[in-house]
């Protein structure tokens, strides 16, 4: 037999062991954990395992990739998950023969969008992965026409943001697997098949450290007894949660759980025995449904103002409003300006 007869699928429920035993044997970095978005794979030959891989959530940050792409950070943070992390490619020593890791990165290129598709909704653009030079050249990528776009500054996230210093920087490979992949991820508009979900955005520290601001003329809706949390705490912590695409009150509370210190720090998080504390659900829930709404729109507003991304075009929407008649008897219709790129609702008109 030769390599053309290897053949590469998913691994099953069952053999989920056997690859993570095998990836902390033989992988320098070891076995890593199915967080999120992720699919495994094994290569079979002659029925044996002769290589392993890893596909999973894009890299958040990545300035050469961001930059070969050209796409904006209001179109990377709604279209990150079109593109996928090689996180583990690991040849077993059964697989060590000439050709055979091009032959199956080949073999994953051609299933793997589909795939996707058929595990998580969405299809796949562009992979990447990070390649260390003091191990590896990138030749099994190069011979799979990956492109090698630049390297990485070295940073590495810890529990507490991302390391002081850099250490080793990576090099950095691409792979489109369409290709008109590029423009797909750069243009301002994109088609049905890879909408993703609603836009999001990364928040930055000073983002973070500006929200409480905007809240602090708000009026208070609480009872002075037992206040826990400030407003403008509770009210930049769920901004800052939807703006990063929590959609619910579960998932605007697991975003605050999983702040980091100085997150928490920065929204102004109260401080209990030595921890920052960020308000609960209940509290968040509460304190949203009892708020002013002209309030909150006005301080959202002037958030937007100072920090919101500009829109190249506008959409002018119209939607007739379900039992909403006026004194005249008519039915009303509403008349929205919409941003292209931000999705802002400008204006209004009946």
């Amino acid at each position: 037999m030769q390599i053309r007869d290897v053949l590469v699928r998913p691994v099953l429920t069952e053999e989920t062991e056997r690859f993570q035993e095998l990836m902390q044997k033989y992988h320098y970095l070891g076995r890593l954990p199915k967080i999120g978005e992720t699919l495994w794979y094994v290569a079979l030959w002659l029925n044996q395992w002769v290589a392993l891989f890893c596909f999973s959530a894009a890299a958040l940050k990545c300035a050469a990739r961001d930059q070969w792409i050209g796409w904006g950070s209001h179109l990377q943070n709604c279209r990150l998950k079109l593109v996928v992390n090689n996180s583990r490619f690991l040849i077993l020593p059964e697989g060590r023969v000439p050709n055979m890791g091009s032959r199956l990165l080949s073999l994953c290129h051609q299933r793997l969008s589909s795939d996707w598709q058929q595990t998580f909704g969405h299809p796949v653009l562009l992979l990447e992965t990070f390649v260390d030079p003091q191990y590896f050249t990138g030749t099994v990528y190069r011979a799979a026409n990956w492109q090698y776009v630049g390297d990485t500054k070295g940073f590495r996230r810890t529990s507490t943001g991302y390391s002081a210093r850099h250490n080793s920087p990576k090099m950095i490979f691409l792979k489109p697997l369409l290709p008109e992949a590029r423009a797909i991820l750069s243009s301002p508009r994109i088609d049905p098949p890879y909408h993703t979900g609603g836009l999001r955005m990364t928040l930055t520290a000073e983002h973070m450290e500006s929200l409480p601001h905007f809240f602090k003329d708000m009026t208070d809706p609480r009872r002075t007894q037992g206040r826990r949390h400030s407003l403008t705490t509770i009210l930049a912590i769920a901004t800052g949660a939807i703006l990063c695409g929590a959609d619910g009150y579960h998932a605007i509370s697991d975003w605050a759980n999983d702040l980091q210190i100085k997150a928490r720090e920065r929204f102004g998080c109260r401080r209990d025995k030595g921890h920052l504390l960020v308000p609960s659900m209940s509290v968040i829930r509460d304190t949203l449904i009892r708020i002013k709404p002209d309030e909150l729109d006005k301080a959202l507003c002037a958030w937007n103002e100072t920090y919101g991304k500009k829109d190249e075009s506008l959409a002018i929407d119209g939607k007739t409003m379900r039992n909403a008649i006026d004194e005249k008897g008519w039915q009303t219709h509403i008349m929205s300006a919409i941003g292209h790129q931000t999705k802002t609702c400008y204006t209004q008109k009946k």
